[in-house]
C-alpha cells in the first residue's frame, strides 16, 4: 500500500505542478520503481512501454479515432443535424431538442466527446444562438450531450476498459447502447423542464418535402452505427476489422456525397495520428505503474483494505463513483482509468459486481470531468469554438449535469439496465 501510495502521490503532484500527464505517469512509476529497489531493473521501463502499447486489441483505437475524424471532415454533421431538425425542430424547444439528438446519433459515428464538440459544437451553438438561445446556454448544452459519445458504440473509452478489464468489446458495446439512450431522454426531459418557465423558441414544422429530401440525404449516415456494431457483434469482424470498416465506410460516404477532398482526408490523417500517438503513449507508460503494482500485489492489499472498511456493494459503487468523478475533475478519463481500475477491480470483483456494468459505471463517472472545471477539457474546447468565456460557461453547465448523475445513480443501483441487452443478445457470461 505504501508503495502505492507513493507512486500515485507522485503521479498527482507533477500533474499539479503543471508536468504533461504521460510524464508524470513515467516519472511516478519510475520513482515507486526506485523506491522498491529495483532501480538495477531500469531495463524494464523501455520494455513495458513497449508491451503496453503493443496489445492487439488497441489496434482498434486509432481506426475508430481516423473514421471519427473523416466524419467530420466529409460534413457528416450537418446532415445529421438537419435530419433532426427536420423532425423534431417544431416543437417548443426544439433546437434544444435537436441537439441532444444529433449528439446520440453522431455518437454511434464518432465514439469520442471531443470530436462531438469540434463536429457539432460549433453548427449548434451558432443555430441555437440565432433564434434567441442564450450563449451560455447553447454551449453549455452542447458540452453535457457530448457526453454521450463515449458511452455509446462504438466507444474508444469502452475499447480502453475492455482491453484493460479483460473484456468483450462486443458485450460492452451492447451495453452502452440502453445507457446512451437514458442519457439523452434524461436531458431531453430536463429541457421539457426547463421551457415551462424559460421561453425557449420552435422551429417552422418541415413539410414532408423537406423530411424526406433530409432522410435521404442522412440516411447513408445514420446507418453507420448498424454497420459497426453488428460487424462485431455477430462475428463478421473483430473490433479493430471494425474499425477499418467505419473508416472504409466513411469514405464511400464522402464520395457519395462528394465531399470527400485529399486535404479533408489529410487532415483526418494527420490529426488522427497525433490523437492516437497520445493515446499509445499514456497506455504504454502506464504499463510500467501497473508492473509495478502487479509485482508489489498493490491491489491485492487495496482491495483488502477496500473489504476491510466497506461491507456493503451498495457502499462500494458511492464511494466509487465519488472518488471517480473528483478525480475526473483534475485528471483526464483514459490515465484514471488506467491507474485505478487495477486498483477497484479486485474489490469489485469481490463484492460481485459485474465487471461489464463496473465499466459502464466508470465511464460515464469519468466523463462528467469532460464538463467540469479544472480540467474540463470539453469546456476549453467549447470555449474556444462559441468564444464563450471559460468561468461563465462553467456555471451555466452545472445544472445540466444532474441529468447524467441522475443516471450514473440508476446504472450503479440497477444492474439489468446495463446488463439485459447483451445478456439478450449473447447469452450471460
Amino acid at each position: 500500500m505504501i508503495l502505492g501510495l507513493i507512486v500515485i502521490g507522485g503521479f498527482v503532484l507533477l500533474m499539479l505542478v503543471g508536468v504533461p500527464v504521460t510524464v508524470a505517469i513515467g516519472a511516478g512509476a519510475i520513482i515507486g520503481l526506485y523506491w522498491a529497489g529495483f532501480g538495477d531493473m531500469a531495463i524494464v521501463v523501455p520494455q513495458q512501454i513497449l508491451d503496453g502499447a503493443a496489445k492487439p486489441a488497441l489496434l482498434a483505437i486509432p481506426f475508430f479515432v481516423l473514421a471519427g475524424n473523416l466524419m467530420n471532415t466529409i460534413g457528416l454533421t450537418d446532415r445529421i443535424f438537419n435530419f433532426c431538425l427536420a423532425l423534431i425542430g417544431h416543437f417548443r424547444a426544439g433546437l434544444a431538442y435537436v441537439n441532444v439528438v444529433a449528439s446520440l446519433l453522431f455518437a454511434g459515428v464518432s465514439g469520442a466527446a471531443t470530436a462531438d464538440i469540434a463536429g457539432l459544437g460549433q453548427l449548434e451553438v451558432k443555430a441555437m444562438r440565432e433564434r434567441g438561445y442564450s450563449p451560455e446556454f447553447s454551449a453549455a448544452l452542447t458540452v453535457a450531450t457530448s457526453l454521450v459519445g463515449p458511452i455509446v458504440p462504438p466507444s474508444i473509452s469502452l475499447i480502453v476498459y475492455a482491453w484493460l478489464a479483460n473484456q468483450s468489446v462486443a458485450r460492452l458495446f451492447l451495453a452502452g447502447i440502453v445507457p446512451g439512450i437514458l442519457v439523452a431522454l434524461a436531458f431531453i426531459l430536463y429541457i421539457r423542464v426547463v421551457s415551462t418557465w424559460t421561453p425557449m423558441p420552435r422551429e417552422k414544422r418541415a413539410s414532408m418535402r423537406d423530411i424526406r429530401r433530409a432522410t435521404i440525404e442522412g440516411l447513408p449516415a445514420l446507418i453507420a452505427p448498424a454497420i459497426i456494431l453488428s460487424a462485431i457483434i455477430f462475428g463478421f469482424a473483430t473490433a479493430t476489422e471494425a474499425g477499418v470498416i467505419a473508416c472504409g465506410y466513411s469514405l464511400l460516404i464522402g464520395l457519395f456525397y462528394r465531399t470527400v477532398t485529399w486535404q479533408g482526408v489529410r487532415t483526418a490523417l494527420t490529426e488522427s495520428a497525433v490523437l492516437s500517438s497520445l493515446i499509445m503513449m499514456i497506455i504504454g507508460v502506464s504499463q510500467i505503474m501497473g508492473w509495478l503494482f502487479a509485482f508489489e500485489q498493490v491491489p491485492q492489499a487495496f482491495a483488502s483494505g477496500i473489504l476491510e472498511a466497506i461491507s456493503k456493494p451498495w457502499i462500494f459503487m458511492a464511494f466509487t463513483i465519488v472518488l471517480l468523478i473528483i478525480i475526473g475533475c483534475f485528471m483526464e478519463a483514459t490515465p484514471a482509468k488506467i491507474i485505478l481500475l487495477p486498483l477497484l477491480l479486485p474489490a469489485a470483483d469481490a463484492f460481485g459486481i459485474d465487471r461489464v456494468q463496473f465499466g459502464m459505471v466508470i465511464t460515464l463517472a469519468l466523463l462528467l470531468g469532460i464538463a467540469t472545471p479544472p480540467l474540463g477539457v470539453g469546456l476549453y474546447l467549447m470555449s474556444a469554438v462559441s468564444g464563450v468565456r471559460f468561468e461563465k460557461l462553467a456555471i451555466s453547465i452545472l445544472p445540466l449535469l444532474i441529468p447524467p448523475i441522475v443516471v450514473l445513480i440508476l446504472l450503479a443501483a440497477v444492474p439489468e439496465i446495463t446488463l439485459w441487452l447483451p445478456n439478450l443478445i449473447m447469452g450471460p457470461q
